[in-house]
């Protein structure tokens, strides 16, 4: 299956260019004193190093050496469109650029030899290690040295409760010995107290009757009762 060439404002502008640059050329050569086949052969030998220049351009990531001999090709050719308009009279060319003319040859075949075996600038690999001989000595182990961390603090807890203390229980004071007599007497206060006020006598009446500390006038009372 034949793939069909789409024709577009751009292509037909090169192929405009192209051939009117190509013609220019061959006119300087030729008014330069190259005649027949030299002549021809002048355009193609510019043309050439443009293409080889703009592929270096396109193809290596060092593109300096392409971009001098781009301007150089692209000089000739647009200098061949200058002289060739109106302003060199190609009947009397000049001895300056029929030297250039002459001398272009070897230029165009310098440019386009560099250009082809130029290498492309490679990454270095780093140079093997000399293998050890087997004569020479074992080199000591290296001692695992290992590097044991401090182990972290552990987090402060809050301070305890302090512990509740229960209160001693107060010891029951000991009993009081009343003597008999006493007690008889007390008695008899006591049943004249209940007649005349119709109550049982308490322990601080008692008291005061008696004239008898508390305590003894409570147990007093108690063993009324």
């Amino acid at each position: 299956m034949f793939r069909t060439i789409r024709l577009d404002a751009v292509l037909v502008q090169a192929v405009i260019a192209g051939a009117l640059s190509f013609s220019h050329l061959h006119d300087l050569a030729e008014a330069a004193g190259q005649n027949g086949w030299k002549a021809w052969a002048y355009p193609i030998s510019v043309d050439l190093l443009l293409v080889a220049a703009w592929h270096r351009m396109r193809t290596h990531a060092d593109n300096r050496p392409a971009w001098v001999w781009f301007v150089i090709a692209l000089t000739a050719s647009l200098g061949a469109n200058i002289a060739t308009a109106g302003m060199l009279d190609l009947g009397d060319v000049p001895a300056w650029l029929r030297i250039l003319v002459a001398g272009w040859p070897a230029l165009a075949f310098l440019g386009g030899t560099l250009l082809a075996h130029t290498p492309a600038t490679a990454p270095t690999e780093p140079e093997p290690a000399p293998a050890a001989s087997p004569n020479a000595p074992a080199a000591d182990p290296v001692p695992d040295v290992t590097v044991q961390r401090a182990p972290k603090p552990a987090p402060e807890l809050p301070p305890a409760p302090a512990p509740v203390t229960e209160p001693e229980p107060v010891p029951a004071p000991a009993p009081v010995a009343v003597p008999p007599a006493l007690l008889d007497h007390a008695r008899k206060l006591a049943d004249t107290h209940h007649a005349t006020t119709g109550h049982r006598i308490d322990a601080a009446t008692l008291r005061a009757r008696l004239g008898v500390p508390a305590p003894l006038a409570a147990a007093i009372t108690a063993q009324l009762a």
